[in-house]
């Protein structure tokens, strides 16, 4: 195809490809499906080679948020029975966070539902982040606390975290029927809040929600002009007792679609399969390796996820390495411009769902799926385009119970 092979040379280029383009790849066939991804996956192998980083999420204070967000099990009034508890001590989120570090994760995501830290929760997440940075060298922490006040980020800089993740979820034109708390501006300027502190930026998007081709181009974009390090792709796990609990619009095809078409407007960025992809991507998740470089491992925020092992299995066995702590992410062009980098700019350029903004679209019930063996054997009764709930199951072990975290 004309098509694929123009992407490719412009991903290998850091150039962006026109809005045309990456509407052309929403709108493939499933007859083109896997020269779409072998095209991606040129890009991909570019820049990451055959690397996948693993990052573990720590949910420090989960439900209580005052804020509205339809895809969030967290919001207020939610009736989804997620676990509910206040601020996790630094030991606690210490202890928690070395059972995805035992289990190969480089980054550590610690996440706090609300509409944002008060100066007193950024400084019980200064502790955690202390804590959990003198037992483990060469870990990465990011902080995901929802909108930021001026100076907080700086302050989180100062206390050793690397990264500041904050979603903007949605296209700006649709981003008034999804939440009414806060703004599509609130979250832009969070984001650029992080970056002049000197924070790795982390901000993704929520595919499924109802939105259209147009919609999943226009958040594309704006997240390449805002220039984030990675950029987390979640797909919606509609859970019961959200307002878009009957929003089952996506097939394992068109996942592989959209994570194709984020690589090809930031080809040099982190993307992360964050939320969904055991829901929705089910048993083709391993194809979607060749487009993303980057996955959560085991459970999310209040949603189960795939056992870690699984996870590990998985990578190992589609012909993918594991990313050390020794290894750095990033090309060396954006890694060495502090966050500069895939073409947006003159030379540089782009870049999990939960509480207002948090980021691996997760408490929204985000992500995450029943344990590997049940859903083994629910698929085999399941018909095609068939809503899969039977793969949505609330978290129930880890941070903020006395039950052994699945990592």
């Amino acid at each position: 195809m004309d098509l694929l092979n123009t992407l490719v040379d412009k991903g290998l280029r850091r150039e962006l490809p026109s809005r045309e383009e990456a509407l052309a790849v929403l709108a493939t066939s499933d007859d083109d499906l896997l020269d779409v991804v072998a095209a991606a996956g040129k890009v991909r192998r570019h820049w990451f080679g055959r690397r996948v980083k693993l990052n573990y999420l720590v949910n420090l204070k989960s439900g209580l948020c005052p804020e509205d967000c339809s895809y969030c099990s967290q919001r207020l009034g939610s009736t989804t029975g997620i676990l509910k508890y206040t601020w996790l001590k630094p030991d606690e989120a210490s202890k928690a966070a070395a059972a995805g570090l035992a289990g190969g994760a480089k980054r550590v995501c610690l996440v706090a539902s609300g509409r944002g830290p008060t100066d007193r929760d950024v400084d019980r997440v200064a502790g955690t982040i202390k804590a959990i940075k003198e037992q483990n060298e060469g870990v990465e922490v990011c902080a995901c606390l929802g909108l930021l006040s001026d100076g907080q980020a700086e302050r989180l800089r100062e206390a050793g975290a690397d990264a500041y993740n904050h979603n903007l979820n949605t296209s700006e034109g649709t981003y008034g029927e999804i939440t009414t708390t806060h703004t599509y501006a609130d979250r832009v300027d969070t984001v650029n809040k992080a970056h002049a502190a000197g924070l790795s930026a982390c901000s993704g998007l929520i595919a499924g929600m109802g939105e259209s081709d147009e919609d999943l181009v226009d958040v594309v974009y704006s997240l390449r002009e805002l220039d984030p390090d990675s950029v987390p792709v979640n797909f919606l796990i509609p859970v019961e007792g959200t307002p878009l609990a009957k929003e089952w619009n996506l097939t394992p095809q068109r996942c592989l679609r959209i994570l194709a078409m984020v690589r090809f407007v930031c080809p040099d960025v982190e993307v992360r399969i964050a939320g969904g992809r055991e829901v929705h991507l089910r048993t083709m998740q391993p194809l979607a390796l060749h487009l993303a470089n980057s996955i959560f491992l085991g459970d999310y925020l209040t949603t189960e996820g795939q056992a870690g092992r699984a996870d590990l299995e998985m990578i190992a066995d589609a012909g993918f390495e594991v990313e050390d702590t020794g290894q750095v992410t990033l090309p060396e062009h954006r890694a060495n411009a502090g966050g500069g980098g895939c073409g947006s700019h003159a030379e540089a350029g782009c870049g999990s769902h939960e509480s207002a903004g948090c980021g691996s679209h997760e408490s929204a019930g985000v992500c995450g799926s029943a344990p590997a063996a049940s859903t083994a054997s629910a698929a085999s009764t399941a018909s095609a385009g068939e809503p899969r709930t039977d793969l949505v199951a609330v978290r129930r072990r880890g941070a903020g119970t006395d039950l052994a975290p699945n990592a």
